[in-house]
């Protein structure tokens, strides 16, 4: 069957439907015999639509502050297989499998090209398509993110604490371990963590358990050079789930990639939805950003200049 075909009728009108800027539309797009949740923010139809790819149990819901936030840009956002409005997939999945699940839906909605952002888990999915689909994925944003199951890990006590999904269940147990687990703004504001809480749906066991069995062995360190996208990463310096340092990594071997750390924990785009609407649409509207082709060495030879000092530099600390 074809791709085309695969799509129910109703979801057929494309980006050429008429909808108010701003609005939020839901739609059920079957793909490969896959139902998805899928949102679609309307923006002013300048430039291709974020395609946003979520945090782990996180159902399309929790990034309605930050799709709120948005000014001209248009967004796609879905549901993973097995979360929020999304059934559950037969079988397990690898990040490859979501990239072109995601591929599919993009071409399904009629676009050819997409800016891709992710968030924390969804930042390595953001990673693998901008990889495997690097003439689909204009620009890339990473946001409290990771380069895999190579990164610098948060403390034991934080991962204990995310190997369930409890706390999208029981908004209880979030409330007492949300300052602990996303730090910054949660630390000060209870209230933040109550709307935060009333927000989560739809998260499942066997779904949550598909999204960590994913990215079990995945790594994007091997090919972060190859990246030919302009990449914003952003960082919370106060982000106790996914240390800052992963985005100095990152930022050192993706070739065109500015970093950026915000005053916050891990979850800025919900706590701070404006500033980071605004730095984001401020770096995809950015027209000096071109592809910087590069290769491994000179990469290896940009990082080891940065850690190694210049006689000067020697000169100048003695």
């Amino acid at each position: 069957m074809s791709l085309t075909e695969d799509v129910t009728s109703a979801d057929k009108a494309g980006p050429a439907a008429a909808a108010q800027r701003g609005t939020i539309e839901t739609r059920q797009v079957t793909i490969d015999g896959q139902m998805l949740q899928v949102a679609i923010r309307h923006g002013d139809g300048n430039g291709p639509p974020l395609l946003l790819f979520n945090g782990i149990g996180a159902n399309w819901e929790l990034a309605k502050p930050f799709l709120d936030a948005l000014t001209g840009t248009s967004a796609i956002i879905f549901d993973v297989p097995g979360v929020g409005g999304s059934p559950r997939p037969a079988w397990p999945y690898r990040p490859s499998t979501l990239a072109r699940l995601a591929a599919e839906l993009v071409a399904a909605l009629g676009y050819a090209e997409v800016d891709v952002a992710g968030v924390s888990w969804g930042g390595g999915i953001a990673q693998q398509f901008a990889h495997q689909f690097p003439k689909r994925c204009r620009r890339l944003v990473l946001a409290a993110t990771a380069p895999g199951f190579t990164m610098v890990p948060a403390s034991p006590s934080v991962l204990w604490k995310m190997a369930t999904p409890r706390r999208y269940t029981d908004k209880g147990y979030m409330k007492s371990i949300a300052a602990d687990i996303y730090g910054g703004a949660f630390r000060d504001d209870p209230s933040l963590i109550g709307r935060h809480a009333a927000a989560m749906h739809g998260a499942r066991s066997a779904g949550y358990f598909y999204q960590l069995l994913a990215m079990t062995g995945w790594t994007s360190l091997p090919w972060l050079w190859s990246l030919p996208q302009p990449t914003l990463i952003l960082m919370g310096r106060d982000d106790p789930l996914v240390p800052p340092i992963n985005g100095h990594i990152m930022a050192s071997l993706i070739p065109n990639a500015e970093l950026q750390l915000i005053d916050d924990g891990h979850l800025f785009m919900v706590t701070r939805p404006a500033e980071t609407a605004r730095l984001i649409e401020a770096f995809l509207a950015d027209e000096s950003r071109q592809v910087a082709p590069s290769t491994l060495l000179s990469r290896t030879t940009s990082y080891l200049r940065d850690l190694v000092p210049t006689s000067g530099e020697r000169r100048q600390k003695s």
